[in-house]
């Protein structure tokens, strides 16, 4: 599986005129905005040189700029958005410091907020390369983003090699686990915190996004029994890897290969044999002298039994899809964020803002690039992400959709 973030298609001319930034404001209107700002109560009372609904947008487009300053990306805002300024009497661009404060004034719920109402799967039918015999595609995984380096942000989130460690990391780090619909690389749901949090902590709490329709991928860091009865209990079909020392006797065996066995949830369950759940088992080994993999024996347990809905050599081949997931992860860190920035805010509540422009503005992106895909009758993968950012960030000039009635 080749990467697409570097590559053009045939008809990628036609991309530049199915993209445009006016699509921005359509996938995150004004009125969601609005309404989440109303929700914590946080609508202007009166007229402000930088409106509450137009902080929401530039939290969002700041993150397509982690390289500028606060002021130059109120520019950028400011030529591609004139008329939400020019109904403002004397507006002029306000400093770090009124910026700085009006972030603070709208906080994180808002925009958190706005992320819960806007953002979630995005395939369609017709989308290629999203769905497997019927079920949506999705996986689980984590990574962590720098943060800037204050005492506020290392006390909320952590820092790598703290505790007896003397290697300590240049910057605090946040955790992220997400949940990604493998064919589009929307980021559907997401929880992060301190990075003595777990993992498998922070999935539980995103089995809330787990549905019946769905097909979910996991690496075997994720797997353990009282995570895996509960994603299963969502009735969403499961193939998560599983570590080599994990006990699973035989069954039965099928043709193809695979086999069932018992999990239990520990070693006095697996002697009395109690509480186990039963899970069909897929062992292969990969014979690629290109891949690095340190370890090339993989063993996928799924909650598919029948090997007639799911063959284990499909499934082989379904699971290398997981790497998307990773994919998705570098378009953030790199392409979109940019390869070294951290992120610029020096508050808790600024990050947990931040990040959620981040996959606000991730998620607009991945949706312009999805229309992109259907028009042209391409699987999304082909689209180049790094192009369609060129892309977006080309046309902020010609971005005239959020009205500016009630900016002033």
């Amino acid at each position: 599986m080749s990467y697409y973030g570097q590559r053009k298609v045939e008809g990628d001319f036609k991309l530049t005129e199915k993209i445009s930034l006016g699509a921005l404001a359509r996938i995150i209107p004004a009125k969601e905005v609005d309404e989440a700002l109303e929700t914590y109560g946080r609508k202007e009372k009166r007229c402000r040189l930088l409106p509450s609904r137009v902080v929401v947008y530039y939290i969002i487009i700041m993150t397509m700029y982690s390289h500028a300053g606060y002021r130059e990306v109120i520019r950028i805002m400011v030529e591609g958005l004139s008329d939400l300024f020019k109904n403002i009497e004397g507006w002029s661009v306000p400093g770090k410091t009124a910026v700085i404060n009006a972030r603070r004034r709208v906080g994180a719920e808002p925009v958190k907020e706005l992320f819960c109402r806007i953002v979630k799967p995005i395939a369609t039918k017709e989308t290629k390369g999203a769905w497997y015999r019927g079920w949506r595609l999705t996986s689980f995984d984590g990574t962590t983003l720098d943060i800037a380096d204050t005492p506020e942000n290392e006390e909320m989130f952590g820092r790598p090699g703290n505790g007896r460690s003397s290697n300590k990391s240049a910057y605090p780090q946040v955790r992220l686990v997400m949940l990604c619909e493998q064919g589009t690389h929307v980021l559907a749901d997401v929880e992060f915190g301190n990075l003595a949090i777990g993992e498998q902590k922070m999935t539980r709490r995103l089995l809330r996004s787990l549905t019946p329709e769905m097909f979910n991928l996991a690496d075997r860091n994720f797997f353990g029994y009282a995570l895996w009865k509960e994603a299963a209990a969502t009735q969403a079909q499961l193939l998560w890897r599983v570590k080599k020392n994990l006990i699973l006797e035989p069954v039965e065996v099928f043709e193809d290969g695979s086999f069932t066995a018992w999990i239990y949830p520990g070693t006095k369950s697996r002697r009395h044999k109690t509480d186990g759940i039963l899970v069909r088992v897929i062992e292969y080994t990969l014979n690629d002298s290109g891949r690095t993999d340190t370890e090339p024996e993989y063993r996928l347990i799924t909650t598919i039994m029948n090997p007639d809905d799911a063959p284990a050599h499909e499934l082989a081949c379904l699971y290398e899809q997981r790497q998307e997931i990773e994919f998705t992860f570098d378009e953030i860190k790199t392409h979109q964020r940019g390869a070294g920035a951290v992120l610029r805010s020096k508050t808790a509540q600024g990050v947990v803002q931040e990040i959620y422009g981040y996959l606000l503005a991730h998620f607009a992106i991945r949706s312009i690039m999805h229309e992109a895909a259907l028009a042209l009758d391409i699987d999304p993968d082909r689209v180049s992400f790094i192009h369609t950012v060129r892309i977006v960030r080309r046309k902020f000039q010609r971005f005239q959709s959020i009205s500016p009635q009630t900016m002033g």
